[in-house]
């Protein structure tokens, strides 16, 4: 397999700290586009992007909510241990939900000042019904530790809240390591879509941090159509490709979430009769064209085994490059899929995607990609060179030369690969 042999060093560039943006802008769509079509580049603004799609198109969204899974706990000798909340033991919703006690996985900062056994106490205070001052403690120790991270058990007083209301009260945005700087006030509104609405992710997708009511109303004037894909970022989307082939690198497992509707709204776009008829669709982010595609791949695993189980149909690492599969469309996929789904009497795909995009996987799904710039030898840049070749050296190129803000809070590029009309 050709894709296991790639060099990751071959997949890097020089990005200067003063070209990573630290900040967001003041207004959302003020960020600066660079339009990418076919080998052509052109600079725009996200406030005109409904200017460069064209109408009758779809859009697809990432709707997931950034929760504040940073925890820092104070020992009485001082020490600050960090708790990173990555995903719970049990199924996400039940855990966001759940009154007094829930058990995580988490990454722990200044773990060696941590013993086994010992429990960490943080304490805040709110108002309850009454109007009165109410003390809230949440207390964390560790139940495991494994080659994954740390099992952590909390607990927290008074049991009336959920693990979602006591993270909203105690925790805080767990901003990109590459920012190298503390949580300010206004993080809490910036580092969250305006669509946000199903919580789990523990990192934003950035793509989405662009988008305003204006834009929206923008689409709607030229009938570009919304639809939303619920992914929830893990952590891993910023860990670093360490192995000199990507082969040997170990791509992180997100949890999807998708409706029978909007499955069957990507069947429709994909079955026109004709190449004019057919929609164009545009992911917005890498979640959204790897919850996209791994549908896809889904939907090829039911059509070669209608009945394959759920385990069997989420989507491994490499499951994209297999040649089983090439001769599938996107239409028969979609199809096997939603009859699958029928079959289960399930209005809803939740499942795990551990999909890599990288050359030389051909996209399956959509016309175009909108996307943040992304860093050097990342999994991310790999599935932007998937989908415009070796143009990303050009594009990136231009993106420095001309003052393009990177990363997270940076400016963004939309990226074209054959428009239907």
């Amino acid at each position: 397999m050709t894709v296991k042999k790639i060099k990751i060093q071959d997949y890097t560039y020089v990005l200067p700290d003063e070209c990573i943006a630290k900040f967001p802008l003041q207004e959302r769509d003020a960020s600066k586009l660079l339009i990418y079509n076919e080998g052509s580049i052109v600079e725009s603004n996200y406030r005109h992007i409904a200017d460069n799609i064209p109408p009758n198109s779809y859009i697809f969204l990432n709707n997931t909510k950034v929760i504040p899974a940073r925890l820092l706990f104070e020992k009485a000798t001082g020490a600050t241990i960090e708790v990173f909340c990555l995903e719970p033991t049990n199924e996400l919703t039940s855990s966001m939900t759940q009154y007094g006690n829930a058990e995580w996985k988490c990454v722990v900062g200044n773990a060696k000042r941590w013993k086994k056994g010992e429990v960490l106490s943080l304490t805040t205070a709110q108002k309850d019904a009454f109007g009165e001052r109410e003390n809230i403690e949440l207390k964390a120790q560790i139940k495991e530790y494994n080659s994954e991270g740390f099992i952590i058990q909390f607990s927290w007083l008074p049991i009336t809240y959920t693990f979602s209301e006591i993270l909203a009260l105690m925790g805080q945005v767990p901003l990109p390591p590459y920012l190298h700087r503390t949580v300010v006030k206004s993080d809490k509104e910036r580092y969250q879509t305006i669509y946000a609405h199903f919580e789990g992710s523990v990192a934003a997708p950035t793509a989405g941090l662009h988008f305003t009511d204006a834009i929206f109303d923008a689409f709607k004037l030229k009938q570009i159509e919304r639809h939303y894909v619920t992914l929830h970022v893990g952590a891993g989307t910023f860990r670093p490709v360490k192995s000199e082939v990507i082969g040997n690198h170990d791509m992180h497992a997100e949890y999807f979430d998708v409706s029978l509707e909007t499955l069957k709204i990507l069947l429709s776009a994909s079955k026109a009769n004709t190449f004019a008829d057919k929609k164009n669709i545009i992911a917005i982010g890498t979640t959204s064209l790897r919850t996209l595609e791994s549908l896809y791949l889904m939907g090829c695993k039911c059509s070669l085994n209608p009945q394959i189980t759920l385990e069997d149909a989420s989507i491994k690492q490499w499951d994209a490059y297999n040649p089983s599969y090439e001769a599938i469309t996107s239409e028969v996929a979609f199809e096997a899929l939603i009859h699958w789904l029928e079959s289960q009497n399930k209005e809803h795909i939740v499942a795990k995607t551990q999909l890599l995009i990288a050359p030389p996987y051909q996209i399956r799904t959509v016309n175009a990609l909108i996307t943040n710039f992304h860093q050097p030898q990342s999994t991310l840049l790999l599935l932007v060179a998937a989908f415009i070749g070796d143009d990303w050296r050009q594009l990136y190129d231009y993106a420095l030369a001309h003052k393009f803000r990177f990363l997270s809070y940076g400016d963004g590029c939309l990226l074209i690969r054959n428009w239907c009309k």
